[in-house]
């Protein structure tokens, strides 16, 4: 444990604590807080090997959120998203293994672009949604799986998706959690086997970030409650253009 608690400086285990705890924020409802979190865990331990570190973080922040928002679950909209997900995965599994940090950043900031167009078009456009064809099921859901494996970025596309649907707030974050949940656990093996990114001491250090990730939940889910219907879409919207503005600039 020492060893580890050395191996870091100060400010990076104050850049890990609060990209937990906002993480947490995320999982409970705060959709795009989260990738504010994941921008600080590339900062510590670079692009491509932070994933190693966040993805049980998110795990564990899905597990809470299932646990919580369990009634409130859209399986139509899962069951469109999830299967183009999982194919996406496998190509960013095989695809994004060998990739050098050059390239990766540059994908990166391309999906990161795309997403701030998409933002921006609904914020300006109210009239905007994402038609109820198959194409734009699997087109998002594609890109999802691929980001989600490669940077932990598909929720950003997962918000634009379900907001575009305008479903109400509990459904929306019961269904992402659900949603979440079931990809992050099919993640796990290939970044344990495949990438080779998650290990006894990245496990141990969430297992330290833990209590961050609770704090940030029970924050997160305490203000999304206080949120009226009408203005959560709005702070949804926000916060993910936000995030994905950070992450852009972070190149």
């Amino acid at each position: 444990m020492n060893e580890l608690l050395q191996h870091y400086s100060s400010t990076q285990w104050i850049l890990m604590l609060l990209a937990a705890f906002f993480i947490g924020m995320g999982k409970a409802g705060l959709k795009g807080v989260d990738a504010l979190g994941i921008i600080m865990m590339a900062i510590v331990f670079g692009t491509k090997q932070s994933t190693g570190i966040v993805l049980p973080l998110l795990s564990m922040g899905d597990i809470a959120a299932v646990k919580v928002y369990n009634r409130h679950v859209r399986w139509n909209l899962f069951w469109k998203l999830a299967p183009w997900i999982i194919i996406g995965i496998l190509a960013g599994v095989f695809l994004g293994r060998d990739m050098n940090e050059a390239l990766f950043k540059k994908i990166m900031v391309f999906t990161i672009i795309i997403t701030v167009v998409i933002v921006l078009w609904m914020e300006f456009k109210s009239s905007f949604h994402i038609p109820e064809s198959p194409f734009f099921s699997a087109t998002t859901g594609l890109v999802a799986g691929f980001t989600t494996m490669i940077g932990n970025l598909a929720g950003a596309f997962a918000n634009l998706y379900f907001l575009a649907m305008r479903i109400p707030k509990n459904d929306f974050i019961g269904t992402t959690a659900w949603l979440f949940l079931c990809i992050n656990l099919f993640k796990f093996p290939f970044q344990v086997l495949v990438w080779k990114n998650i290990n006894w001491t990245s496990l141990f250090a969430d297992l330290l970030l833990a209590p961050a990730l609770a704090l940030g939940f029970w924050g997160g889910m305490y203000i999304v409650r206080s949120i009226k219907e009408t203005h959560y879409r709005k702070l949804v919207l926000l916060l993910t253009l936000v995030g994905c503005i950070v992450m852009l600039l972070r190149r």
